[in-house]
């Protein structure tokens, strides 16, 4: 019988362990448009701490004593849904459990035979190929506009999303500079092609990105990619040059305390004219899914793009899989295996 991991309260702060409970899930045959899965890997992702508060948001909160959601790889073991067969490897939205049913509202897309039969495994569709890699490529591009010439500063670049953006960028011929914390970090997203690191656990953010700017003689940056907020986002500010454009992301720095973000630097808004957006991956995907396969899976196969992967294995790890992405213990893409 399949299990799933069940949200028991709303969290204040960060969550605890306390706040899950892995439950079995009820048996059936399946009916028509459903699918029998048995998931490979899951996925972990900071968007998933909002999802737990019952407010107003982009996507729909998760219901209490309730199965939770969210990206996973699995295979079809039975099939009444069309274009499905058993032994199919697909992506779809039935994640923190181990399988069971799931129907149209699950979203499930049959990884291509291609991508599978050229060698690349599964699991990236997870990252580079997924939620994550499409999240750098349409911020970084199509919100930022980014382009060949630019400097740009990317915070959590040692995360799945940052690292996705160094090297999205170093490929177009930016300039990149990226801000991780700890030295194993800051020593992988140079690795990546970055041409200045920030490790912000050393220093004041804004300094460690003007001594930057200072070495590679910018003054200053033109795009700014946003995954923390906070401290990150008042540098980029500071650090503007005029019509610089700022692909607000996310903002892990105030997931769990929500409180009111300090912004010494913001005033440089108006006369820099800097153009800031906040976007959801949702919002652009599917106008631009077959160009961002085509360039990501080129740049994948070139090597111009890799991916780092913390996993953890069994789905009795995912809970603290997914807190230990707001303690920074993952480098790259956070993953459970099963």
């Amino acid at each position: 019988m399949a299990r799933a991991w069940h949200l028991l309260n709303r969290p204040q702060g960060l969550p605890t362990t306390d706040d899950f409970a892995l439950r079995e899930l009820p048996d059936a045959p399946i009916e028509r448009d459903q699918l029998r899965v048995r998931n490979r890997w899951l996925s972990v992702d900071p968007y998933m701490r909002g999802r737990m508060n019952d407010a107003k948001s982009y996507t729909a909160s998760f219901q209490l004593d309730q199965p939770m959601t969210g990206g996973a790889v699995g295979e079809v073991v039975e099939s009444r849904m069309d274009g499905f067969a058993p032994g199919d490897l697909i992506l779809h939205m039935g994640g923190w459990r181990d399988g069971g049913i799931i129907g149209l509202d699950m979203s499930p897309f049959k990884l291509p035979a291609e991508a599978l039969g050229a060698g690349m495994p599964p699991q990236t569709f997870l990252h580079n190929m997924g939620l994550t890699g499409g999240t750098a490529w349409i911020g970084l591009l199509r919100i930022a506009a980014a382009k060949p010439g630019d400097t740009v500063f990317v915070s959590a670049a040692a995360g799945a999303v940052g690292s996705a953006v160094v090297q999205i960028a170093k490929a177009r011929e930016m300039t990149v500079i990226g801000s991780a914390g700890g030295a194993e970090k800051c020593a992988w997203v140079k690795e990546l092609g970055a041409d200045a690191v920030v490790d912000y656990k050393t220093g004041p953010v804004l300094d460690g990105l003007g001594d930057a700017l200072s070495a590679l003689g910018k003054p200053g940056i033109d795009v700014y990619f946003d995954n923390v907020g906070g401290e990150h986002l008042d540098a980029a500010f500071w650090a503007a040059n005029d019509f610089a454009r700022f692909a607000i992301c996310g903002m892990i720095d105030v997931y769990n305390d929500g409180k009111a973000q300090a912004m010494k630097h913001i005033i440089r808004a108006i006369p820099a004219r800097i153009r800031m957006e906040g976007f959801i991956y949702t919002d652009q995907f599917f106008d631009c899914m077959e160009e961002f396969y085509a360039d990501m899976g080129g740049l994948i196969a070139s090597g111009a793009v890799t991916m780092r992967e913390t996993v953890h294995d069994g789905l009795e790890a995912t809970p603290d899989a997914f807190l230990g992405l707001f303690a920074g213990t993952n480098i790259g893409k956070m993953l459970v295996r099963l």
